[in-house]
């Protein structure tokens, strides 16, 4: 199971924005808040995962402190996330020889940018999460299936605009545990995250046309597609369509009563 976020580690789409052009002006209709997002867009830093040197040079600006409906500092660390068939947990250096062998085989790695090629590269793309995470823009979440300490695949959450408003967020697992309730199971524990502990309001994501699994499961979510992203992702010398996404607020809160409590250690 695999999903296409835009533009971040390290299942970015190398080719989903467009570059940028400083003679674009703003419409004049454009309020001070969308030349905010629009600005903030611009500045996240993107397409240098999974490490880069220049990371660590180039940090996201600090965002706005905003009441979060949980009282947990996540930027200090994150959470245990319980399900009834999987648990959440932040990503250790030790995982990277599972990920390495459970994320790199073409059946996954296919709808997604190129993963790391070495355990190595996995063990600096960790040490960037935590980074990451510290200074609030992005979240990063390895999947353990009950019973078992090994990290089967990932979720992906990553800042839009300033005080995580806005998030995208993408997955990848292992096909060995396709059509397993994994999936799902762990994603609600991330729907429940973003929306209840962080405040987000609105979360994206992309998947390709192809990728009918992946749109699928997003639909079972409840996630609404809203449009068809033209030739924006560049996959193996071929631009791809991508549908994108949304789920908002009001969508979760009505799919919440079928889900179900779910619970944070």
């Amino acid at each position: 199971m695999t999903l296409s976020p835009g533009a971040w580690p390290w299942l970015c789409s190398a080719a989903s924005h467009a570059p940028h052009n400083p003679t674009r002006r703003f419409p004049r209709r454009c309020t001070t808040g969308c030349r905010d997002r629009l600005r903030h867009r611009r500045n996240v830093v993107m397409e240098k995962m999974p490490y880069h040197p220049q990371l660590d040079s180039v940090r996201p600006t600090a965002s706005p402190t905003v009441p979060a409906p949980a009282a947990l500092n996540w930027r200090s660390g994150l959470p245990s996330l319980t399900g009834g068939l999987v648990s959440l947990r932040e990503l250790r250096l030790s995982d990277a020889p599972t990920l390495f062998a459970a994320l790199t085989g073409e059946e996954v790695s296919r709808f997604i940018s190129p993963p790391p090629h070495s355990v190595e590269g996995f063990e600096r793309f960790i040490a960037w999460t935590h980074r990451q995470r510290e200074a609030g823009q992005y979240i990063c979440f390895a999947v353990i299936p009950k019973g078992s300490d090994g990290a089967i695949g990932l979720f992906q959450l990553r800042s839009l605009e300033p005080a995580f408003g806005t998030a995208e967020w993408g997955f990848a697992i292992a096909s060995e545990f396709w059509g397993t309730g994994m999936f799902l199971d762990g994603a609600r524990l991330v729907l429940d995250f973003a929306f209840d502990v962080i405040g987000v309001h609105r979360m994206e994501a992309r998947s390709t046309l192809r990728n009918s699994r992946g749109n699928g499961a997003l639909r079972k979510l409840g996630a609404v597609q809203e449009g068809i992203l033209r030739r924006s992702l560049l996959r193996n010398g071929e631009f791809l369509d991508q549908s994108l996404w949304t789920i908002v607020a009001e969508d979760r809160r009505e799919a919440k009563g079928v889900w179900g409590a779910r619970v944070v250690h």
